[in-house]
């Protein structure tokens, strides 16, 4: 439970009663079982024997707690799961964000560049030609941001390894993903941009002020 093994000092029961703590008293025990999957049963066992050892009645409640580590596990991986799903929505709502700030920039760089793109168009250049042109803009603008991104994070984790005394491990496929990531929102939401640019009509693009 995140406490540390290597200031855990073992001593004779006896010993620490009788030198430590004055009186016989036990706040916990420890139970181990042979089979993983006997642990509900060992578990009532344990139970039983301490309402007896206790002397409870039966219509006493038990003034002890009995916990299964596979609780506890569960706990744990259940809240874990909930805190990966509040992370996924935020980046999920990060990307939206960053997607939709590409295409907006995407957009105004075409109606900027509305006349370069009729010149480009009437002088013989395809519509798959100018969609490939904005959308490998739109893929750089995001890699950049990404790499940027990728980088500052890095930096802030090793940072934070370093205050937090934790060991600071770099897995390059986590760091892969990101990127891919990064390119394919710069593919998706720079694609409407690209398209409206290689659909302009020629002569339009070349009145255009």
């Amino acid at each position: 439970m995140g406490s540390d093994q290597d200031d855990l000092v073992v001593m004779p029961l006896r010993a620490v009663q009788r030198r430590v703590t004055g009186n016989q008293d036990i706040d916990m025990i420890h139970v181990s079982v042979v089979t993983p999957t006997a642990t509900e049963g060992v578990t009532r066992n344990i139970e039983i024997l301490l309402r007896e050892r206790r002397h409870l009645a039966a219509d006493e409640s038990d003034d002890f707690s009995v916990r299964d580590m596979k609780e506890i596990a569960n706990t744990l991986t259940e809240t874990t799961q909930v805190l990966t799903d509040l992370l996924s929505a935020v980046a999920a709502v990060s990307l939206l964000v960053g997607g939709i700030g590409i295409m907006n920039i995407m957009l105004v760089s075409v109606t900027e560049r509305t006349r370069e793109i009729g010149i480009r168009l009437a002088i013989g250049a395809l519509e798959r030609e100018v969609l490939l042109q904005f959308l490998v803009e739109a893929v750089v603008l995001s890699s950049c941001g990404g790499i940027i991104g990728i980088s500052l994070a890095l930096s802030i984790s090793l940072w934070l390894s370093e205050l937090l005394k934790v060991p600071f491990i770099l897995d390059l496929g986590i760091v892969a993903k990101a990127f891919l990531f990064s390119v394919v929102v710069g593919i998706i939401f720079g694609y409407f941009p690209a398209r409206r640019a290689a659909q302009l009509d020629p002569i339009d693009a070349l009145r255009h002020e």
